[in-house]
């Protein structure tokens, strides 16, 4: 192995819950219920389901009402939040090994980069590929194709970490091994193909990872 490549959201630090409970609690305000079913298809991806849901239940001229109110809801949790275990840990790891770290996630580069920036980690990620730079994220495989081509090293030589469905698919697709580290809302997803599955990077050290799926 040669390199590792991350996920953002919900992998590094856990967004996916904050958003999902605040997109639940903005619609329960106009007695809508939103089930965790219909969020999880939009983790890893972008907006079209939760869109068509959205409008499904309130029209077409409430989505960017709702989408604006979620967005301060979300903003107000996010204050508490911060790096989920072991992630610094394998960036420190990943660093020793003499690994490459490059990141791959469908959400824009001014959210990662942010985030990456507060948490004082983005210097550890030698290649940083968004959403806004390609035409089609995931489970589209091209952001994991790009990120490789910008390591400059082959799909067999990478390891992608990852949350949801949408992103492993990706990452199998793109030809790299996959490590499944869900979260709250992730958790029961029916992942269809992966290598490894652990509850945290606390379970096994980056280490004891590689050595199982090589």
């Amino acid at each position: 192995m040669k390199a590792i490549v991350f996920d953002f959201d919900g992998l590094i630090i856990d967004t996916e819950t904050v958003w999902y409970h605040a997109y639940k609690e903005v619609l329960r305000g106009y007695n809508v219920d939103f089930p965790l079913e219909v969020f999880v298809k939009c983790i890893g991806t972008d907006d079209a389901t939760l869109n068509a849901f959205i409008e499904d239940k309130l029209g077409l001229e409430n989505i960017e009402i709702i989408m604006n109110l979620t967005k301060e809801n979300h903003k107000s949790r996010m204050e508490l939040l911060d790096i989920r275990e072991g992630v610094r840990e394998y960036l420190i790891e990943a660093k020793n090994l003499g690994l490459k770290i490059g990141l791959a996630s469908s959400s824009s580069s001014q959210w990662v980069e942010g985030f990456l920036k507060q948490l004082h980690i983005i210097d550890y990620f030698e290649v940083i590929k968004t959403g806004d730079q390609v035409e089609k994220v995931k489970p589209d495989p091209t952001l994991y194709i790009e990120t490789l081509e910008a390591l400059n090293i082959n799909a067999n030589e990478a390891i992608a970490f990852e949350d949801s469905a949408n992103g492993a698919r990706a990452a199998i697709a793109a030809g790299l091994k996959c490590v499944i580290v869900p979260n709250e809302v992730t958790k029961k997803i029916n992942f269809e193909k992966f290598h490894l599955r652990i509850n945290s990077m606390r379970e096994m050290s980056l280490t004891q990872v590689i050595s199982h799926i090589s």
